[in-house]
C-alpha cells in the first residue's frame, strides 16, 4: 500500500507479489508518501489567541504536589510551615479551612490566605501579616496530542527523590523544574514524531492559548522553554511530511528506541543464540535499518551465508497503516546509494532475517536425507518379512 509509506526510504508492499529484495531504481524514493502541508487544529477556533510573553513573562501557577512556604506575622508555629498541595488543588492552613491553591500564583495564594486569617479573627490587618513561597515545583499532569509517538496524559517534572529541593538543604524560597516544560511533557509522550511541525507548538490553558516557536531545540539557536501546570494542554501539528533532522536524539525527541528482533537462522536457533538480549533492541534514536541487522547479528560471518534477507516491519504513524520492507542485506552493505534504501528505525518497529540460499539448500538435502535414512529401516523389515 503505497499510504503506508512513511520514511522516504521505505519501499511498500503493494499486495500484487511479495517484493523479492531487488532494487527498484526506475521508481522514486518514497513513492506515495504524503505532501508537506500544515493547518491549525480546529480546537483552536473557540479559544483565545494571547501571546507567547503572556506564559513565558509569568511563573506556572501551583498545582498538586507543589511545596510551599508558608509564614505568619507573630505567630509562634501553630500556622506557619510547609505545606503540600492536595490532589483536588486545596491547601488548609492548621485549624483551618481549606481554600483553593491550583492554578493560583503565589501572589494570589498570599492574598487569599491574608483575608481567610483576617476574617476568622487571628491575622493582623497588615500587608506582610502572611508570606508565601515555593519550595518545590512538582510534577504536573498534562495531555500531549499531535506528532508524538505517544500521546495522551502524561506526567512531566516529576522527580527522583535525590533530587527533590528542600529536603537535604533545607527550606528554600523558589524552584526552578527544568523538566515540568512544554519540551519535558513531548518527551514524556515519546517525543516529536519526524512529521511534527516544532515551529509552531501550541499551549492550552483554560481558554486561552499561544503557539510556541521551539525549533531551536533541534537546530542549535534560542528558545526558550515554558513552563507548564496540571491541566494544561500540548498540542503538536502535523507537517504530514516526514523530516530527517527530526530523527536524532534532542530535547524535544526521545534520546533510544525499543526495536523488536528476530534472528532464527541456521547457526542460531534461538534469539539467545544470536545473542540477541533485552538491551540490543535498545537503539539510538536516529539508528537505521542497516546498523539495527548488525545489532541483530544478521551481517556479516562466512559468505557462503552472505545471501541473507531481512524484512522491516514498520507502521506509519499518520494513518495506522503498516509497511513491511525487504531488503537484500549484502546488496544493502554493498550498494554505494544505500542511505536512500536504508529506512529510519521508529519506535516499536520489527526487524528479522531470513537465511540465505546456501543455508536453505542445506537444509532441504538435510530434510530429504532424513527422510530417506528414516525409509530405508522400513523398507528392509518389509523385504525381511
Amino acid at each position: 500500500m503505497a499510504s503506508a509509506v512513511y520514511a522516504p526510504e521505505q519501499v511498500a508492499y503493494d499486495g500484487s507479489r511479495h517484493p523479492q529484495g531487488d532494487w527498484i531504481t526506475d521508481t522514486a524514493v518514497g513513492r506515495g508518501a504524503p505532501t508537506c502541508g500544515w493547518q491549525a487544529p480546529r480546537e483552536l477556533d473557540t479559544l483565545r489567541r494571547v501571546s507567547a510573553s503572556s506564559f513565558l513573562d509569568r511563573t506556572a501557577p501551583l498545582g498538586a504536589g507543589d511545596r510551599i512556604e508558608v509564614k505568619v506575622l507573630g505567630d509562634d508555629g501553630r500556622l506557619s510551615g510547609t505545606y503540600v498541595i492536595d490532589s483536588d488543588g486545596s491547601v488548609a492552613l492548621r485549624g483551618l479551612p481549606a481554600i483553593r491553591a491550583a492554578n493560583s500564583s503565589i501572589t494570589e495564594l498570599t492574598a487569599a490566605f491574608r483575608s481567610q486569617l483576617l476574617s476568622a479573627g487571628v491575622g493582623r490587618p497588615l500587608q506582610n501579616a502572611v508570606r508565601v513561597a515555593l519550595i518545590e515545583a512538582s510534577g504536573a499532569s498534562v495531555a500531549v496530542s499531535g506528532a508524538v509517538f505517544q500521546p495522551g496524559a502524561v506526567r512531566a517534572g516529576d522527580r527522583s527523590p535525590e533530587s527533590r529541593i528542600g529536603l537535604r538543604e533545607g527550606a528554600v524560597s523558589g524552584d526552578d523544574n527544568t523538566t515540568r516544560t512544554i519540551a519535558g511533557a513531548i518527551r514524556a509522550a515519546g517525543g516529536v514524531r519526524p512529521d511534527a511541525d516544532v515551529q509552531r507548538i501550541y499551549l492550552i490553558r483554560g481558554r486561552t492559548f499561544a503557539e510556541f516557536d521551539l525549533s531551536g531545540f533541534i537546530h542549535g539557536w534560542a528558545s526558550r522553554d515554558v513552563a507548564i501546570a496540571t491541566g494544561d494542554r500540548v498540542i503538536v501539528p502535523s507537517r504530514t511530511c516526514f523530516d530527517a533532522d527530526l530523527v536524532r536524539p534532542s530535547p524535544l525527541t526521545a534520546p533510544g528506541i525499543r526495536v523488536y528482533m528476530s534472528n532464527l537462522t541456521r547457526s542460531a536457533n534461538n534469539n539467545a543464540g544470536a545473542a540477541i538480549g533485552e538491551k540490543t533492541g535498545s537503539l539510538p534514536y536516529g539508528t537505521r535499518l542497516l546498523q539495527g541487522l548488525i545489532a541483530a547479528n544478521c551481517v556479516g560471518g562466512s559468505y557462503m551465508q552472505s545471501d541473507r534477507r531481512a524484512v522491516l516491519i514498520s507502521r506509519n504513524p499518520i494513518n495506522g497503516r503498516s509497511v513491511v520492507v525487504e531488503r537484500d542485506i549484502e546488496r544493502l552493505v554493498r550498494n554505494a546509494n544505500r542511505d536512500a534504501l536504508n529506512p529510519y528505525l521508529m519506535p516499536g518497529d520489527a526487524i528479522a532475517c531470513y537465511d540465505s540460499r546456501w543455508t536453505n539448500f542445506r537444509e532441504a538435502v538435510g530434510l530429504v536425507s532424513q527422510a530417506v535414512n528414516t525409509a530405508t529401516p522400513a523398507l528392509l523389515l518389509d523385504n525381511a518379512l
